[in-house]
C-alpha cells in the first residue's frame, strides 16, 4: 500500500517542481530544430563513411579519470560522481571521446577494416556555472575515427566540421589549428613552459599556481583575464615540435589549402582534455560573444593504449546542440516546418465522428499527416485550432456532407474551397499536399 501522504492541490501547488539547476525541457517547437540538426548532422556523417554508436550513458569513473586526464578541470570540478549500491563508482559520462574508445577496445573492434568511422549525439554531464548555451545536462554531436594517424584524415576530420556548419547555414566562422606534438615533443618544452610559469607564479590564480606542479599544459585553459595575459608570453608547444610533428602539421594545412578552407595558427590551443596530440582545431562563431566556441576536436594517438588497447591512432571532434542551435537560431538559418500536420478534420456533427475517424485512418496509412478534433469544441474553436497549429488544408465534414458522401476541404492560406467526395479525397489531398511541398 502507497504510504505517502495525500497533497491537497495547495500543497502540490506550494512544492513548484522546476527542473534541476542548469538543466531545461526541450519543449516542442525547440525539439524539431534540434532534430533538423541532428538530421543534418547524420545525412553529412555518412556521406564521409561514419556509422552510429550508442554508448552507456554513465561509465566507471576511471575511464574518465584515466582517459581525459585526473589533473582537468573536467575532472578535478565538473563530473557527476557517485557510487552504487555495488559499491562501484560511477560517473555520468561529462564527454563521448573516453567512452567510444572503452568500446573501441572492449569490443575488438581493432579487428574491423581500419579506420573505424563512429558517430554520436547524445547527452553529457558537467558541474559548471549555468549561462547561455552552457548547461549541466548539454548534448554533443561527435565523431571519432580509430585507426589512422594519415595527416589526411585530420583534414578530414576539420572539413567534415567545417562543412557541416555550412551546411546549417552558418557563416562567418573562424577556424583555429595548432598541433600539440607528441610524447617527443612534451618532456623538454613542459620543462621550458613550467620554469617561465614559475617566474609569475605570483601573477597567477590560485588554481593555476596548482597547475604549474600538476599539469602546466592546462595553464592555457585559465578563464582568468591576468592568467591569459600572462600565458600570452609563455613559450609555444608548436615553436618546439619535432620534426615529424612539424612535418604532420605541414601536411595538414597543406590538405587544408587545397580545398580553400581559410584558417588561424592558434599556439595556445590545447583543448580542455588531456588525451590530444598532434593536430588540435576549434571553431568560432562572432554570434555567440565571448563563449563562441561551437566546435572543436584534436588527434589522441596514445589514447586506445590508455584503456589497454594495442597502439592505435584516432582523430574526432564534437560539438554542443545548444551552443550550436543558438548560433543557427541568431543566423536565421533554420530551415525547419515547426508545424507536422497537414491536414485538420473538424467535425461539426456528433454524428459525423465516427466517419471523421475513418478518414482520419485512412489520410494516415496513406502518408498524409493528419489530425483531428479531441475536445469538442465548436466549428469556429476547431477552425481556431487549426490556424495557430499552421494546419494548411481544414477537412469540415458535418451531417449534410454525411448524407452527401463528401467533405469540404479549405486551404487555409487562400481561403479556396471544394466539395471533395469521399472516395476521391485521399487522390485530392495527396495532390495538394504534394505541390505545397
Amino acid at each position: 500500500m502507497d504510504a505517502r501522504p495525500t497533497l491537497s492541490f495547495k500543497e502540490a501547488k506550494s512544492l513548484q517542481f522546476k527542473v534541476p539547476k542548469g538543466t531545461t525541457d526541450i519543449v516542442p517547437d525547440v525539439a524539431v530544430k534540434w532534430q533538423y540538426l541532428e538530421r543534418k548532422a547524420v545525412e553529412l556523417f555518412e556521406k564521409y563513411g561514419y556509422k552510429p554508436i550508442i554508448t552507456p550513458i554513465f561509465e566507471h569513473t576511471e575511464v574518465f579519470t584515466r582517459g581525459i586526464g585526473s589533473s582537468t578541470d573536467i575532472v578535478q570540478k565538473e563530473m557527476y560522481t557517485f557510487e552504487d549500491k555495488g559499491k562501484r563508482s560511477l560517473t555520468l559520462r561529462p564527454e563521448g571521446t573516453a567512452p567510444v574508445i572503452r568500446s573501441y577496445v572492449e569490443q575488438n573492434m581493432n579487428q574491423l577494416p581500419q579506420p573505424v568511422k563512429l558517430y554520436y549525439t547524445g547527452p553529457m554531464f558537467r558541474y559548471e556555472r549555468p549561462q547561455a548555451g552552457r548547461f549541466r545536462q548539454f548534448w554533443q554531436i561527435g565523431v571519432e575515427a580509430i585507426g589512422s594517424d594519415d595527416p589526411a584524415l585530420d583534414a578530414e576530420s576539420i572539413l567534415l566540421l567545417v562543412n557541416y556548419f555550412k551546411a546549417v547555414g552558418l557563416k562567418e566562422l573562424t577556424l583555429y589549428i595548432n598541433s600539440m606534438g607528441c610524447e617527443n615533443d612534451r618532456p623538454q618544452y613542459i620543462e621550458t613552459l613550467k620554469a617561465y610559469a614559475e617566474a609569475k607564479r605570483e601573477s597567477l590564480c590560485n588554481d593555476c599556481v596548482k597547475r604549474v606542479d600538476l599539469n602546466p599544459l592546462r595553464l592555457f585553459d585559465c578563464k582568468n583575464e591576468t592568467c591569459q595575459a600572462v600565458m600570452s608570453d609563455a613559450p609555444k608547444l608548436i615553436d618546439h615540435l619535432c620534426e615529424s610533428c612539424r612535418n604532420h602539421f605541414d601536411e595538414v594545412k597543406h590538405y587544408l589549402e587545397m580545398q580553400c578552407v581559410n584558417y588561424v595558427i592558434k599556439p595556445e590551443l590545447v583543448r580542455g582534455l588531456d588525451y590530444y596530440t598532434k593536430t588540435t582545431f576549434e571553431i568560432v562563431s562572432p554570434l555567440l560573444g565571448a563563449q563562441n566556441a561551437i566546435g572543436g576536436g584534436g588527434r589522441y594517438n596514445k589514447l586506445v593504449e590508455e584503456f589497454g588497447g594495442p597502439s592505435t591512432p584516432g582523430i574526432g571532434f564534437a560539438l554542443g546542440t545548444e551552443r550550436l542551435a543558438l548560433a543557427v537560431e541568431k543566423e536565421g538559418a533554420f530551415d525547419v516546418d515547426e508545424n507536422t500536420t497537414e491536414v485538420f478534420i473538424a467535425v461539426a456533427d456528433p454524428a459525423a465522428k465516427h466517419a471523421a475517424v475513418n478518414i482520419l485512418y485512412e489520410l494516415r496509412a496513406n502518408d498524409i499527416s493528419a489530425d483531428i478534433d479531441y475536445m469538442d469544441r465548436s466549428l469556429k474553436a476547431q477552425l481556431k485550432a487549426a490556424n495557430r497549429r499552421g494546419v494548411r488544408y481544414f477537412v469540415f465534414l458535418g451531417s449534410r456532407e454525411l448524407e452527401a458522401g463528401a467533405v469540404v476541404v479549405k486551404d487555409m492560406e487562400d481561403g479556396a474551397q471544394v466539395e471533395v467526395k469521399l472516395n476521391e479525397l485521399v487522390e485530392h489531398l495527396t495532390g495538394l499536399v504534394g505541390a505545397a511541398n
